[in-house]
């Protein structure tokens, strides 16, 4: 979108005013980075926490890379839902078809292919199988005109009944040996896995905060009839965000099959649930029109971290759903607030 401005001689505007568009662009900038502080110093006290009540076994360098390595795929699913979550929609089907793609992916037919030709085969079989999911998502909403938490929570339910079908409810082991070496392995002492999470997270940043597509994205989640009369196709640029979304679920699954060397119906079980809520704690407006990728992979590091703590210290699961409740209430209100704030200086 251009934006068209006039000197401040031709309004009337003092020579030394500010635009009313770069002061709301600024305070905004600073919301942001005051909110990712706040994440920031939670973590560090979680840190913190986890130190003291595990010494010396919970800073080693291993936990910290089986915290990332754990983070990775959740950190990747999160990103695409940031996508989604910015337009002001939901997808509730990422989890699922992380758990077809696993499937189809290590089908015997797919790995009869990739021992024949290359590991990547299954890489992208699962990709391709999460960028179609999210097409049909993104076509479903924006021309069937659907809500996305129907259209969403119908493919939820097919995605799991199709993967069941295609794998017969079993566990499918993956055979190929390059694929599963090249997922455990390391680059500069960070696991394959920790590097794919950052590259993506890198391309997200960058397409959400340096591109037009980032902007539109933007603009469709603040006002979609405001950015239709800007020029901005919006039945057309949901298709593209949910393709996004499929995508990285597509690429998540990948990550979950080199971490477990496994396809499974299972894969992914409510993974939407703690993308959604590593999404809203990281800063993203439910309602649409802000977000923030770093605030994102923050909400992921916490909720890993949390889960780190709480399983070195033997505490129970049900303890830890609680504390993960109240975390995402919590980061509601502080949206809420910070939303009011920003309505109120605009």
């Amino acid at each position: 979108m251009s934006e068209t401005t006039t000197s401040p001689a031709s309004n009337g505007a003092p020579p030394n005013a500010v635009p009313a568009h770069t002061q709301t662009t600024s305070r905004r900038g600073n919301g942001s980075f005051v909110r990712n502080i706040g994440l920031v110093v939670a973590l560090i006290l979680l840190i913190a926490v986890g130190v003291v009540t595990s010494g010396e076994r919970f800073a080693s360098v291993d936990n910290l890379m089986t915290i990332l390595r754990l983070a990775s795929a959740m950190g990747v699913l999160a990103i695409g839902m940031t996508f989604v979550i910015t337009t002001g929609g939901i997808d509730l089907s990422v989890g699922a078809v992380m758990g077809l793609s696993t499937v189809w992916a290590t089908t015997l037919a797919t790995q009869t292919m990739a021992q024949n030709s290359t590991w990547l085969v299954i890489a992208a079989t699962a990709i391709i199988v999460g960028l179609v999911c999210g097409v049909i998502n993104g076509v479903i909403i924006a021309y069937g005109k659907v809500v996305a938490f129907i259209a969403t929570l119908a493919m939820m339910v097919a995605s799991r009944g199709l993967a069941e079908i295609i794998s017969n409810r079993q566990t499918q082991l993956i055979k190929v040996k390059e694929f599963t070496a090249f997922m455990r392995d390391s680059f500069l002492g960070i696991p394959n896995l920790v590097w794919i999470m950052i590259v993506v997270a890198v391309i997200g940043w960058f397409i959400m905060n340096r591109t037009t597509f980032g902007r539109r994205t933007i603009a469709v989640g603040g006002n979609p009839e405001a950015a239709r009369l800007a020029g901005i196709n919006v039945r057309r640029h949901l298709v593209y965000v949910y393709a996004l979304c499929g995508t990285t679920a597509g690429i998540a699954a990948v990550m979950m099959l080199g971490r477990t060397n496994s396809g499974s119906s299972t894969t992914g079980y409510l993974y939407e649930l703690d993308a959604i809520a590593a999404v809203v704690v990281g800063g993203t407006l439910l309602v649409g029109g802000r977000g923030t990728i770093v605030g994102t992979l923050l909400g992921v590091l916490l909720f890993t971290t949390l889960t780190n703590v709480f399983v070195q210290n033997n505490m129970s699961t049900s303890a830890q759903a609680v504390a993960k409740g109240v975390i995402i209430v919590a980061a509601v209100l502080l949206q809420q607030q910070f939303a009011a704030r920003e309505k109120a200086h605009t």
